[in-house]
């Protein structure tokens, strides 16, 4: 089973996201956008899951997988390679940087907060950027 998780690491706003701070995304309850329920699931439980989780999670959301099933869904999920934390709308489009701790558990920090900064500037945080939506 491949994995998502990165330790000790702050994926960074992407160079080409358009907003100067960080946006919470719009929410409907009808029609949820990933970036929505990413923002709600790591926002409601900072620290408390891993970028596997997240990712997982969103997708069963999505596809309406029932409790009971999400465990064999979860092994066929990660049986094929699955796009990390760094292509989440949060970080390409919201402003939102995304902390894992040393236990791969991750947290959302608004762009241009104190908090941001002081990860930014920390030399024993890994620095990743979130992916670019446009080429170079």
């Amino acid at each position: 089973m491949g994995s998502t998780n990165y330790t000790g690491t702050l994926v960074q706003v992407a160079e080409d996201c358009p907003v100067e701070a960080a946006e919470q995304p719009a929410f409907d309850d009808k029609t949820p956008t990933v970036a929505a329920l990413q923002y709600a699931l790591i926002s409601e439980h900072p620290y408390q899951l891993t970028s596997d989780d997240v990712l997982f999670e969103v997708y069963a959301t999505r596809q309406a997988i029932p409790a009971e099933k999400r465990s064999a869904a979860r092994e066929a999920f990660f049986a094929k390679d699955q796009a990390c934390l760094r292509s989440s709308p949060l970080g390409k489009r919201y402003g939102w940087g995304i902390h894992h701790d040393a236990d791969s558990r991750v947290a959302l920090v608004p762009l241009g907060s104190d908090d941001y900064q002081a990860l930014a500037d920390d030399p024993a945080v890994k620095q990743l950027k979130a992916m670019r939506s446009k080429r170079a």
